[in-house]
């Protein structure tokens, strides 16, 4: 979509070259493998090599944000992704775990530059979940490549 006389950056979509980090949080498992295995099927289309990306696993969504900062704080990865499952139970801890993990993931990216695909998912039940699992893992893929690229064509 070309807005003259305006020079726009185009999205980029290529991974090649580019270093990622996966946080995957292990509550929840069936939802996080399927999350991740749309994310590396992705990836892998982009063109990143598996030695380019590095996942780190952690109990649940709240461990998410830390993990997530520490990895952007070793200046190694060019973009992370978030990958997990919050699902209502009959208790207000999911409001909890759902706002402060996705807070907590916002303000990673801000506070170190380093952009977060944020496919931590939040659904009512199972099925919810697992009918999204593969497509948001891709979408996070697409997201983190295309940050990574934007941000690089800025700095540049």
């Amino acid at each position: 979509m070309a807005h003259k006389p305006f020079r726009e950056l185009d999205p980029q979509h290529t991974a090649a070259g580019l270093r990622f980090g996966i946080v995957m949080a292990r509550f929840n498992t069936e939802i996080g493998e399927g999350l991740l295995s749309g994310t590396s099927e992705e990836l892998r289309k982009l063109g990143a090599r598996d030695e380019d990306v590095t996942l780190a696993t952690v109990p649940g969504a709240l461990e998410i944000p830390l993990t997530l900062e520490t990895m952007a704080r070793t200046g190694r990865y060019d973009a992370l992704i978030a990958l997990g499952c919050v699902i209502r139970g009959e208790t207000y801890h999911f409001e909890i775990v759902s706002n402060e993990s996705a807070r907590g993931i916002t303000d990673v990216q801000l506070a170190t530059g380093i952009p977060v695909a944020n496919a931590v998912l939040t659904t009512e039940n199972d099925d919810q979940a697992r009918v999204r699992m593969d497509q948001k893992g891709r979408e996070a893929a697409q997201c983190a490549v295309e940050m990574a690229r934007l941000l690089k064509a800025l700095r540049a």
